[in-house]
């Protein structure tokens, strides 16, 4: 369990160490984000995801991002790397290709692909270990769906919106990769084991009821 936390720990580690450069050296870092269509923007496709622009804004992705990623490190372990990898690469890239003119910064683009990816994971399964996940993911970031909204101005709607469709076709892709609903075999020997030979020729058979219980026996003739 400690160990698939390393990898969640160490993103949030770096992302948070970057921040606080950022903050003491006053190093302006929202110019590597992403910047849609323009060539050097393409950059912001890797950049982005470890830039932040407040406490506030670093603590909300941190947090999230922490709990996120030790599930799907936890519960989809040999899928996890390419499903962290794609959501990386494929919300990048659609959020240059349509966003609005301006920086995009942030790892809430992931954190959408990942809460996406779990809950519909687990639905399409069917396997009640990972749709306790989707559940919980809905109780504890369900609130997140009004952020794929042009609502609030300053947000990237846009990387919301499109992480979330990168966790959505990631969990169809891999849905019969990594871990599958178990199939029980029950073992019928007992029964087969209980079940009576068919009477056979000669061997006429009686059954006695006694109240409740029934008794029957098999005559066998003298040779």
């Amino acid at each position: 369990m400690l160990l698939n936390a390393v990898i969640p720990a160490l993103l949030v580690l770096v992302i948070s160490v970057v921040f606080l450069l950022d903050v003491e050296f006053d190093l302006n870092l929202y110019r590597f984000g992403l910047k849609p269509r323009d060539v050097d923007g393409l950059w912001g496709i890797f950049t982005m995801p470890f830039i932040h622009g407040s406490f506030e804004h670093l603590f909300n992705n941190m947090t999230a991002l922490f709990v996120l990623t030790w599930c799907l490190f936890y519960f989809y372990h040999d899928l996890a790397l390419r499903i962290l990898l794609w959501t990386f690469i494929m919300s990048g890239i659609w959020v240059w290709i349509s966003a609005r003119g301006t920086y995009h910064i942030g790892a809430s683009a992931i954190v959408y692909g990942l809460v996406t990816f779990l809950f519909f994971s687990g639905i399409f399964r069917r396997y009640y270990r990972l749709m306790a996940i989707s559940f919980l993911v809905v109780f504890l970031y369900g609130s997140l769906i009004w952020g794929i909204l042009p609502i609030k101005p300053g947000i990237s709607w846009e990387g919301h919106l499109w992480g979330s469709m990168a966790g959505l076709i990631l969990a169809v892709v891999y849905r019969k990769q990594g871990p599958q609903r178990p199939v029980y075999e029950w073992d019928d020997e007992d029964d087969e084991d209980n079940e009576e030979e068919p009477p056979r020729i000669g061997h006429p058979q009686n059954v006695h009821n006694t109240g409740q219980v029934s008794v029957r026996y098999t005559l066998k003739e003298k040779k």
